[in-house]
């Protein structure tokens, strides 16, 4: 299984944006990775839909936003219309999480949910086919470059039999401290979609980065 790479824009030198997208344009990359952050849903704000308009202009990657803000719901066109193709909500920000994903397949984007470290993949059993993407937290989402953490690999394992139990073409995605060093594990573990922010932009080489994670899906066959 060769996995997609989504590398997160919140790690790149913006002072730079422009050589930094082009970066992406020139990788074997296939997504990126655009964090929406309001100091509310998490103690950090970063940006909004005028720099995804600006990013969409420059990338030719589709664009991945994962919105960690409250009342997503408020929103979902405008971030469509900025750009998005995949959108992701909080499962913890939406009391009427049916109804959001609904919204956000009727602009033509994917629908995604994620969840925060601490709340048990079995939320989403109810979801499963509604939503094209599961995004799990490995880190308390709010910052770039925190550690992963382990108990991850569980869930995705717990959330891979899930999906595959229904034969859904629901996507793994995990967000938060991925790197070499525990790619091959992760995808093992049924993942198929990995955000990678400082692994990738932080790196000596960043396209080599970004080939060497898309080759850890090979590798983690033989696992």
């Amino acid at each position: 299984m060769t996995p997609l790479i989504a590398p997160s824009l919140l790690a790149a030198d913006f002072a730079r944006l422009s050589e930094e997208i082009d970066l992406i344009n020139d990788s074997d990359a296939d997504w990126l990775h655009l964090d929406v952050m309001d100091g509310r849903f998490v103690p950090n704000i970063t940006f909004g839909m005028l720099l995804i308009e600006a990013v969409d202009r420059l990338c030719t990657k589709p664009l991945d936003v994962h919105l960690m803000i409250v009342e997503p719901e408020k929103y979902i066109e405008a971030f469509r219309e900025a750009g998005a193709d995949v959108i992701t909500v909080h499962y913890e920000a939406c009391p009427h999480l049916h109804r959001t994903l609904q919204q956000i397949r009727a602009t033509g984007a994917k629908a995604g949910v994620a969840i925060n470290p601490h709340t048990p993949v079995q939320v989403l059993d109810d979801i499963l086919e509604d939503m094209d993407l599961a995004c799990l937290m490995s880190v308390n989402p709010g910052f770039g470059g925190q550690k992963f953490i382990y108990r991850t690999l569980e869930k995705t394992r717990v959330l891979r039999e899930m999906i595959t139990s229904r034969n859904l073409p629901v996507h793994i995605e995990i967000d938060g401290g991925v790197g070499l060093q525990n790619a091959q594990a992760i995808l093992a573990a049924g993942a198929d979609v990995l955000v990678a922010g400082s692994s990738v932009f932080k790196a000596d080489d960043p396209r080599d980065a970004i080939s060497r994670l898309k080759a850890c899906g090979r590798e983690s066959i033989l696992v």
